[in-house]
């Protein structure tokens, strides 16, 4: 076994000792690589006495839901769906530059519950080291609720997980990253469930006829500004294309369409 085969398998061992120790775990799980590795480990671990949990909420891109839920049964471990509207919080449709924040608290508070009631004491994440190199002001919630992030604990970078995940041979290894879709308004610009399901529907529109893997719509009122990856901005260099978006995007109420020459990068109104 050649030297990073051998690292990645220490690693791996360490993070299943690292949750058996915690006797049983709620998985605070997006279907995201990050908490689907650990989902994967701490079923490794635990068995049924770990339970992965996802929040369906206004402000989670189409077809998240159905992803996290193919992996959760790939994993094979038990798994429930639970409801927030995160539309509720007081104060969040303003959208503060601390909403991440406001978000974290919400439902890591109804994570706790939900595992208190299911006989859980330890409420566990997939937060890497990469989140803390961003501005994640929700990192401060889940210190604050006591949220345990084992992949943060032993110095794991996003990159280190999906070699991991490789590793492992899991399916996927290559799932592009997403977000909420928060993360598509500026801030202080007022949030609605029209406007993020509005959202959701140009970027549903745009992924499907184009066949992307990365797409980010963001929303500047009556202007949508189009993120993709880098090495896809060729798809759209077709006026046939063009004319499609653009006539797709206005009937769900844009006045503008533009797409972002730069391409897709992450937390582009954290610049």
């Amino acid at each position: 076994m050649n030297t990073l085969l051998r690292d990645l398998k220490i690693i791996v061992e360490e993070l299943i000792s690292r949750l058996r120790s915690k006797d049983c775990v709620l998985v605070a799980f997006s279907g995201g690589v990050d908490s689907s590795l650990v989902a994967y480990l701490a079923h490794l671990a635990l068995g049924d006495r770990s339970l992965a949990v996802t929040i369906k909420s206004p402000l989670l891109p189409p077809g998240e839901l159905e992803e996290a839920i193919k992996i959760a049964k790939l994993i094979g471990m038990r798994y429930e769906i639970i409801e927030l509207n995160e539309l509720e919080i007081p104060g969040f449709s303003s959208n503060p530059r601390n909403r991440c924040y406001l978000c974290k608290k919400f439902r890591f508070k109804r994570l706790k519950e939900l595992a208190s009631q299911r006989g859980i004491h330890v409420v566990v994440d997939g937060t890497s080291k990469s989140d803390t190199l961003e501005y994640r002001p929700g990192l401060r919630a889940l210190i604050e609720e006591g949220v345990y992030s084992p992949l943060l604990e032993v110095g794991l970078t996003k990159d280190h997980v999906r070699e991991i995940v490789r590793f492992l041979n899991l399916p996927f290894y290559d799932k592009p990253p997403n977000s909420c879709l928060m993360t598509r308004i500026p801030y202080g610009s007022e949030v609605t469930l029209e406007k993020l399901t509005r959202i959701g529907l140009a970027e549903k529109i745009i992924k499907e006829s184009l066949r992307l893997r990365v797409i980010r719509v963001r929303d500047h009122g009556e202007l949508a500004r189009i993120e993709v990856s880098r090495d896809e901005r060729r798809l759209f260099f077709d006026e046939t294309v063009l004319d499609f978006i653009a006539n797709e995007l206005k009937k769900l109420g844009f006045k503008f369409v533009t797409i972002d020459v730069e391409g897709y990068r992450t937390g582009s109104f954290d610049l």
